[in-house]
């Protein structure tokens, strides 16, 4: 059973320092290679998708979660607001009213929507010393979040496209949902109260999951409305979520935000919130569990490692290491200086494809014995043929690390 919290340290991923303070760890050059590499995975897919991206800032003024809700609904989890001249600013625990208010900023037709816009941004929640841990309970969290703004006909399709953008985006990280989870209202005044609007929300979820197995659960839903939650299992048997599509009512009411439609009107618009891989923390730790270390091919830190048996390869390693890079490749170079060659092959042992250069190899000029993770050795090949076969297992995400020809 792997633990990303040891894992992460031992592989030199992130940590964490007293001084940084709890909840607020940092990320390492491999770790911070592995969640650019993921953030650019999702900006790319998003692109595909139609989404364009913003930033927004952090911080957003005390008024502006007043009018979105989270003020009177969600400020135990947020930290207290600063004192910047005569106002009240709060590191914000959400990004959606920031792109309400980037919707709001302009006039938009009915033959612009869907809107889709989407951020990779900051946001922060107080979470409490006691269920923090590694990455999956932090207090400042990336997250992967989108908005689409459209009119109630296009919610259903737009809602569905969402998770199957969360599916793929599992097929191709090597991870699987453990189950789909509706979450609805519970008791209490944490949640805005509008039957009306949870009774239309729920209806349209239910219908972008139909044909799909889930369980409704009562307590779980957001303040403002209902969502459909892609729940993960760790190897301890802990249920966690991952990924959300949402259904939102309240904050296009709440923002006034609308778009002029085919009749010179204007109208309110559906605001459809959805995150693919949700926070980057969470989904890195859980890819560090599922696989142990040993990430897919395009997403390992370091994709290939070129071995020179002794000192007289060194130079012929190097020029392989070199190609490598070329192409886009993460590739390194370790020779003898790092032990002998059965040690330095252990110290790749989560490396996707070792490349062993000794005499016959370097003698010929352009070949590698190669040995692969899963423990194959296809033996001496071109470093032409080499390099190929991974740029293509890395470029197109694929699961087989060495094809049969």
């Amino acid at each position: 059973m792997h633990d990303h919290r040891r894992l992460g340290r031992e592989l030199d991923l992130f940590d964490t320092d007293p001084l940084m303070g709890a909840g607020l760890p940092y990320w390492l050059p491999d770790g911070a290679v592995v969640r650019h590499t993921l953030e650019e995975y999702v900006r790319e897919a998003e692109r595909g998708a139609g989404y364009r991206h913003v930033y927004s800032p952090v911080l957003g003024k005390r008024e502006l979660y007043e009018i979105s809700g989270h003020w009177d609904h969600y400020s135990e989890d947020m930290f207290p607001p600063m004192k910047l001249g005569g106002e009240e600013v709060v590191l914000r625990p959400s990004l959606c009213p920031h792109h309400a208010l980037i919707y709001r900023s302009r006039s938009h037709s009915y033959r612009e929507l869907p809107l889709r816009i989407a951020e990779l941004g900051g946001m922060y929640r107080s979470e409490l010393s006691g269920v923090l841990g590694g990455l999956t309970r932090v207090r400042s969290i990336q997250l992967n979040d989108a908005h689409i703004f459209c009119t109630l006909d296009q919610a259903v399709e737009e809602a569905r496209a969402a998770l199957a953008l969360i599916r793929r985006a599992y097929a191709d990280l090597g991870i699987r949902a453990a189950r789909y989870r509706l979450s609805l209202p519970g008791e209490g005044n944490k949640y805005v109260a509008d039957p009306e609007l949870w009774r239309r929300a729920t209806a349209l979820l239910e219908d972008v999951l139909e044909g799909v197995e889930y369980e409704a659960v009562e307590g779980e839903a957001a303040f403002y409305g209902p969502k459909i939650d892609v729940q993960i299992v760790d190897p301890a048997g802990r249920e966690s979520t991952l990924s959300t599509v949402q259904i939102d009512f309240h904050q296009p009411e709440r923002f006034d935000l609308h778009y002029i439609g085919p009749d010179g009107a204007k109208h309110r618009p559906v605001m459809v919130h959805r995150s693919i891989i949700g926070s980057v923390e969470r989904a890195v730790a859980h890819l560090v569990e599922e696989h142990g270390g040993a990430f897919p091919a395009w997403l390992a830190p370091v994709q290939l490692v070129v071995l020179p048996v002794a000192e007289e390869q060194y130079e012929q390693a190097e020029k392989v290491v070199r190609r490598a890079l070329d192409l886009g490749l993460r590739a390194e170079l370790a020779g003898p200086e790092h032990g002998t060659l059965g040690a330095r092959i252990r110290s790749a042992r989560l490396v996707p494809y070792v490349a062993v250069i000794g005499e016959r190899e370097a003698a010929d000029g352009d070949l590698a014995a190669v040995r692969l993770r899963d423990g194959r050795r296809p033996g001496a090949v071109s470093v032409e043929e080499l390099l190929a076969r991974v740029e293509g297992v890395v470029r197109t995400r694929g699961a087989e690390l060495w094809a049969a020809a």
